[in-house]
């Protein structure tokens, strides 16, 4: 089994350490947090509920698809905050390859001929005031391809690799076939992946009421649920292959791009081949209700009022999708305070800004509590604060088309972030009450730092009410879960390509309207979110971490964390390995060098505990094993991602391996 240098060359780093003792500290990565403690108090007076909340409504006002008119007002907007709170600011335009539906329909007979389906169903409930905005895109697929064809139908479940394997023991063939799959499980674009690699010709993703509708409780406009006329709209790029703009990995598609620099269409290796339609539970109902052939298994019966046959008898369909793909202009806001004492060491804090239609909880949430983050950093800038490193605060476009804004910019500024010290992300900031968390392991101890100081709104830090919540549900040793980072939002770029330390955060809930027309500013206030107390909270964890990462002494990041981690995943493997008969491989180097990365670790964390002497330096070395862990070669197959401990998974495509 060959070794990735990475593991022998970092303990080199730590061994030019020279531990000092200094005063400890309450706070990792400080010599004395007092003077740090005042700063934050300061901060944490700033952001507020109500203005949270204004500027949710504000952001929420109309549909703001990525590239369209609507969405450079927004762009306006949030950088006009920028410089209001006194950040350097500039808006940053990519010309980059996106899709707009142009005809879709959808028809559908049963074996008699009978028509059963005429056409797609609006989206549609009694007493929601946003539902009928002409403006609305009609549902679609981000990255679908077109096509129009007719064929049988077949039900497949999640459509996971799993699925297709039950559907091939049973003996139906897709080939040639349309695949009817419901949401969950794995990531969209996975499911279409899958049926392409068995030959069908295309496929309808619906959402079941088992899995975010009726059968979890009360529907909207009662409850948080998806009614069953909602539909899920999303990207089918192929994230798992490269994300961002598809004619340009690798690369930044700044406006002027010559052609010769793009992907010929039939290089792209990030987009399906085959037509896709995201539909509702209730126009999936009468195609379902009408497959005949073998009994769908227990495990894949939804919630819809009949049982679920697997076809292909019994249904055939016309799929149509005339897809519209144009070169077209997004835009990111940049805004930044230089740092003091080490400018070239930025901490990057960002949230993307587009919507499918009005995106209230995703991503509107985020940019909401983002925006109250950077007036609590104004209040400090204004009293002559300044941070000790660079702060950046970036809002993102097109992420929902393929984290297409954020890693375009990435791909443009490689060479700077190889300072970059840590990117912190939010997305899906608020959909209910329940805090969550996902890092790399460096960074988690900083994370629960950064939670126990920010009052959360019960009466109790984040940390406490996450503990709380978390209470009973975790391991042996673990108080809160903070998960791995995979992919699907916009510290993919950071973390996977270019190796900077980050973190994603939210606060969960009954999130039922996930990219549809009903994630609006009327759901948001009745079901997430009413006095808009976790807009603040988050508004709060946001900028505290930014600003704690920005003045620390020294770079705060948890590497015996790392080290432990890394070497049980590589017990794990060596387990499985030997399982599975593959006695062959050799795993003593592998474990030999973690093991040597852990005691060197140990090291560092002794001196981060008490700093002193030449931090500057301390600071380039452990940034440095952190890209000393990518493979400037890529992964196997795909090239892009560099991080050789993390990366999304090829058959989940959001969750990290």
């Amino acid at each position: 089994m060959p070794v990735h240098t990475s593991f022998v060359l970092i303990p080199a780093f730590f061994l030019a350490l020279t531990v000092a003792s200094a005063q400890n500290s309450a706070t990792f990565g400080y010599k004395n947090f007092a003077a740090e403690a005042k700063i934050e108090k300061r901060f944490l007076a700033v952001p507020d509920a109500a203005l949270a909340g204004a500027e949710l409504k504000k952001l929420t006002s109309e549909p703001h698809l990525a590239a369209t008119p609507a969405d450079r007002r927004t762009a306006d907007y949030v950088a006009a905050k920028f410089r209001a709170a006194g950040l350097q600011t500039k808006i940053v335009p990519y010309r980059v390859l996106m899709n707009r539906p142009k005809r879709q329909k959808l028809e559908a007979w049963d074996a008699a001929g009978n028509p059963i389906l005429t056409g797609l169903s609006k989206e549609h409930v009694e007493g929601d005031s946003f539902q009928n905005d002409p403006r609305a895109v009609q549902p679609f697929h981000g990255s679908s391809a077109s096509g129009d064809l007719t064929a049988e139908v077949i039900y497949g479940n999640y459509c996971r690799q799993e699925d297709f394997k039950h559907l091939a023991a049973s003996h139906i063939d897709v080939n040639g076939r349309i695949v009817l799959c419901r949401y969950g499980q794995v990531f969209r674009g996975v499911k279409i992946y899958q049926a392409e690699q068995r030959g069908a010709v295309g496929v309808l993703i619906y959402s079941d009421p088992a899995d975010d509708g009726y059968a979890r409780g009360d529907a909207w406009p009662i409850g948080p649920w998806r009614p069953e006329s909602a539909v899920q709209m999303g990207s089918v790029q192929y994230l798992f292959d490269y994300p961002g703009d598809p004619e340009t990995p690798g690369e930044a598609s700044a406006p002027g791009l010559p052609d010769s620099a793009r992907l010929r269409p039939g290089k792209i290796t990030s987009q399906p081949h085959v037509p896709s339609l995201p539909i509702s539970a209730g126009d999936a109902a009468p195609i379902l209700q009408a497959l005949r052939g073998a009994a769908a298994p227990t495990s894949w019966q939804g919630s819809l009022p009949f049982h679920y046959h697997l076809g292909p008898s019994g249904v055939k369909a016309h799929l149509l999708s005339e897809q519209d793909y144009q070169r077209r202009t997004i835009w990111n806001v940049i805004g930044w305070v230089k740092g003091q004492d080490r400018p070239q060491e930025w901490v990057i804090a960002g949230n993307h800004r587009d919507a499918w239609i009005y995106g209230a909880v995703d991503p509107c949430s985020g940019t909401a509590a983002m925006l109250e983050a950077v007036h609590g950093v104004g209040a400090l800038l204004k009293k002559g604060w300044k941070p000790r490193r660079t702060l950046v605060f970036a809002s993102w476009d097109a992420e929902e088309e393929g984290l297409i804004g954020s890693t375009e910019w990435v791909e443009e500024h490689l060479e700077e972030l190889k300072h970059a010290v840590a990117y912190f992300n939010t997305d899906t900031a608020v959909a209910g009450p329940d805090f969550a968390a996902e890092a790399v392991p460096s960074l988690r101890q900083f994370l629960r730092e950064v939670t126990r100081d920010v009052p959360g709104p019960l009466g109790m830090s984040v940390l406490q009410q996450w503990r709380v919540k978390s209470a009973g549900q975790l391991p042996a040793g673990e108080d809160v879960h903070i998960g791995d980072l995979g992919s699907g939002s916009d510290y993919t770029p950071f973390f996977q390509h270019a190796g900077v330390p980050s973190t994603d955060v939210s606060s969960e809930g009954s999130y039922g309207v996930y990219h549809s027309t009903f994630d609006n500013y009327n759901w948001f206030v009745h079901n997430a979110d009413p006095h808009f107390l976790y807009l603040q909270q988050m508004a709060r964890v946001f900028g505290i971490e930014a600003i704690r990462m920005a003045n620390a002494d020294v770079l705060p990041y948890d590497f015996v964390t790392y080290a432990h981690e890394i070497e049980a995943e590589l017990n794990r493997a060596h387990r499985r390995a030997e399982d599975a008969g593959m006695r062959h491989l050799d795993f003593e180097a592998a474990l030999t060098a973690a093991g040597r990365f852990a005691a060197f670790a140990q090291r560092a964390h002794s001196y981060q505990i008490r700093p002193a002497g030449d931090t500057a330096r301390m600071d380039r070395l452990l940034r440095q094993a952190e890209a000393d862990l990518l493979n400037p070669a890529g992964l196997p197959d795909r090239h892009w991602y560099k991080h050789t401990i993390y990366a999304p998974g090829k058959l989940s495509g959001y969750g990290a391996v």
